[in-house]
């Protein structure tokens, strides 16, 4: 055997991907939403990633809407919660989020209105003084704006973070 003989049998080839029609999009997407709550934007961006046909995308999400596979509303609400509480993100991150997708704006309103503002600012206060133990710095200037970026960052609002740093750095 010489060498490079068999060069173009052992040499892996990139996986094809094929292509599914919206029949088989449809299956495939139904099965998922049954397992986990998706948007219509995640609908859309797999079937672009499976190769769906772009005029057959829309008929697939409209019919997975009107079953009850998809529910904008209802991942929105489920969304907001879960990163609320669990992550410790603020609005303004989650909104961003849902946006990216594909949420509708109004949508959006409604499940960011179902945040308790009293534990969202108990959970600011909570991770801001974890932050605080953690984070080195060589006066409360530099603390201040680093415990700023961070909860910024998080996607809490300026006015809050400001308060709520304001009562932190006194204690301090």
């Amino acid at each position: 055997m010489r060498k490079g003989e068999f060069d173009n049998e052992m040499t892996p080839t990139p996986r094809e991907r094929k292509s599914k029609s919206a029949a088989e999009a449809l299956q495939s997407l139904m099965r998922l939403c049954a397992r986990c709550e998706r948007s219509t934007g995640d609908a859309m961006r797999l079937m672009r990633t499976w190769g769906v046909p772009e005029g057959e995308r829309q008929a697939v999400v409209d019919r997975l809407v009107a079953q009850r596979f998809i529910d904008n509303g209802r991942y929105a609400e489920l969304y907001v919660r879960e990163k609320s509480r669990l992550s410790g993100w603020g609005a303004r991150k989650i909104a961003m989020q849902l946006r990216t997708k594909g949420v509708e704006k109004e949508v959006i309103a409604e499940a960011l209105a179902t945040i308790d503002c009293d534990e969202q600012s108990d959970r600011l206060v909570e991770k801001l003084r974890r932050k605080m133990r953690t984070t080195k710095a060589q006066s409360d200037y530099e603390m201040r704006g680093k415990l700023l970026r961070y909860a910024l960052g998080l996607g809490y609002d300026y006015d809050d973070v400001s308060t709520v740093l304001d009562k932190i750095m006194d204690e301090r």
